[in-house]
């Protein structure tokens, strides 16, 4: 009798222990499902190299964040995944791939490439977020600096890390107003947002700080269509312009700085982006003491924590061509799982609290999130091309043999600038 009952217990045992066994499987891979990061960026076409760094940057963050073990939330620790979706240069193109993103169940959208897309991206994130409350998702940008962004057209989901234009130009400026060298300028840019607000602001600040600069050229182009810059170039060396200011990035800018070499074109160029992706390369030593670039952070840095981080992203990619390495991106992922780990899951509105006020540090740089707009606040540098070896340039840009030697350091409350915003939060 007892042997029966037995059986009988047993038996019953085995029948729970299936029947509860994959509800505990399944609430298991739930604590284990990964936050998926969905990077919407041109992956081909005319800007695709910027994509593909742009990748490389997030994928070595997220490879640190899951290699100790992911991040830790009420459900348990759960992995970063990034996804990639190929906008291809164009924005309709981008909403579709956002289309999809939200459909693979993305609970963070990732861009930055251009300040047209992100535009659209986020007045579709504020709809989708609106009709949508169970599927919120944010937006962190990395790179679409256009300053209406944390301006008249912020917004609580999303979040820019790196510094608008009008931050980047202050940065610019206290190193134009002290080149006494330079008296007339040319400003050049794509035609879009982003583009018009950098010749903007160029002029608004020249104005203000160095009134007895000439403005003699004052152009926009077509993005990304422009094969042959040679005919903007001639009117650059024809206008006697001592120094061209512009905010172009990707081929845009290569093509620029190649054919200003071959013009001949002698003047400084004062860029955003000059540090990287084929410029010094396609300048060369014409761009020795001549191109200045702004940046959050640049190899050369002094400090020994500044030379380890670059040179564990080099051993990472250890390609020339692959060496685009950006501070901004990696507090980015940082920032954020630190505020999905305070919040315990990655739900929108949750994290988004903690992600305004977040304070992020990394091999001895650092910034903070500024609640009233969600615009990231750090310290920017400014640098000068010289050869690789000259003092101050240890490293060199991609193996052009040409690095940055660092002239000005800009602390975040120096680089920090009043906004406009009236952030509307959900009820």
């Amino acid at each position: 009798m007892k042997n029966d009952r037995r059986r009988v217990l047993k038996s019953t045992a085995l029948a729970l222990s299936s029947l509860f066994a994959p509800l505990a499987l399944r609430a298991q891979a739930t604590a284990q499902a990964p936050v998926k990061l969905a990077l919407i960026e041109s992956l081909s076409g005319a800007f695709a190299n910027t994509g593909e760094a742009v990748y490389r940057n997030l994928l070595w963050a997220v490879e640190r964040v899951n290699a100790r073990g992911g991040v830790r939330t009420a459900a348990g620790p759960r992995p970063l995944a990034l996804l990639r979706y190929d906008s291809k240069g164009q924005n309709e193109e981008a909403l579709s791939a956002l289309r999809s993103a939200l459909d693979d169940g993305a609970s963070f959208v990732l861009q930055g490439n251009s300040s047209a897309t992100a535009a659209a991206l986020l007045d579709a994130i504020n709809k989708h977020n609106e009709r949508a409350p169970g599927q919120r998702v944010l937006f962190l940008n990395y790179a679409a600096v256009d300053p209406a962004l944390t301006n008249e057209k912020c917004s609580f989901w999303h979040f820019r890390f790196d510094a608008h234009a009008d931050m980047r130009m202050a940065a610019l400026m206290q190193v134009i107003k002290d080149d006494k060298a330079v008296s007339s300028a040319y400003l050049i840019g794509q035609d879009y947002s982003f583009g018009q607000a950098v010749l903007r602001e160029a002029r608004r600040q020249l104005a203000a700080q160095r009134p007895d600069m000439q403005i003699v050229g004052d152009e926009l182009h077509p993005v990304g269509r422009i094969k042959d810059f040679l005919p903007y170039a001639a009117k650059i060396k024809a206008s006697g312009a001592q120094a061209v200011i512009t905010g172009n990035w990707g081929n845009d800018l290569t093509l620029l700085v190649k054919a200003a070499r071959e013009v001949g074109f002698e003047g400084r160029f004062y860029t955003f982006y000059g540090n990287a992706l084929g410029a010094p390369a396609a300048i060369g030593d014409a761009g020795i003491g001549r191109v200045v670039a702004v940046a959050e952070w640049l190899p050369n840095l002094p400090g020994a924590q500044n030379e380890a981080f670059y040179q564990a992203f080099r051993q990472r990619f250890p390609r020339p061509a692959d060496d685009y390495l950006h501070l901004r991106m990696q507090l980015m992922v940082e920032a954020l799982a630190q505020a999905m780990a305070q919040a315990g899951s990655s739900e929108a509105v949750a994290v988004a609290e903690r992600l305004a006020r977040v304070s992020v540090s990394l091999y001895g740089q650092s910034g903070q999130m500024r609640a009233a707009d969600h615009q990231f606040q750090q310290p920017l540098v400014v640098g000068v091309m010289e050869r690789q070896g000259a003092p101050g340039v240890k490293f060199d840009v991609e193996g052009s043999g040409y690095g940055f030697r660092v002239v000005r350091q800009i602390a975040a409350t120096q680089a920090e600038l009043p906004t406009s915003c009236r952030m509307l939060r959900p009820g």
